[in-house]
Parts: C-alpha cells; structure tokens; sequence
C-alpha cells in the first residue's frame, strides 16, 4: 500500500511538472510579496492561458519555497493556472 502511495504522489508531481511546461512564460515585476499567506503581486503582461490582459495583481503560490529570495522591484519569467480554482503561479525564476 505504502508503495502504492509513494507512486501515485511520484506520478502527480510528474503530471504537475508536464502541464507547467505546456504554460506560456509571462514576464513581470515583483511588487509585493507575503510569505505568511503565500501570495506575491506582480506586474505582468498577458496571461494567454488564463485570458488575461497585462494588470497587476495578487497571485497564490501551491509551493510556499516558491517565493523564497523573491523581493519587491524583482523582474521575473513565471507561470500561472488555476490550481483547485484559485488563479495560481505554479513556477517563477528571477529574469533579465
């Protein structure tokens, strides 16, 4: 059963992997980021997937390490979903 378990989660990381690599990359500005309830304000262009004009606004990260080393003024390359219904960054780096 223990098995069984280990690879279903292998399998559901591995799926949430793929679908991050199908995502367009937008690129942004950091304006705010609150570590304690997992959420980061970017200044950010086009969403395609999410149909989504350039705006800023306040997004919630699945993964909290996520926003480690992330400050306001960064420029940043990140993707976004919805996750569990809730508009989502599911990867971000630090950009040019």
């Amino acid at each position: 059963m223990k098995r069984i378990a280990i690879s279903l989660i292998a399998a559901l990381a591995l799926s949430g992997a793929a679908l991050a690599q199908n995502l367009p990359v937008v690129s942004g500005t950091v304006e705010k980021v609150d570590t304690s309830a997992s959420k980061i304000t970017i200044e950010h262009g086009a969403i395609p997937n999410l149909n989504m004009d350039a705006m800023t606004m306040v997004f919630r990260v699945q993964d909290p390490a996520l926003l480690q080393g992330m400050k306001a003024g960064d420029k940043v390359q990140f993707q976004a979903d919805r996750v569990n219904g809730q508009i989502s960054v599911v990867r971000i780096q630090k950009g040019k």
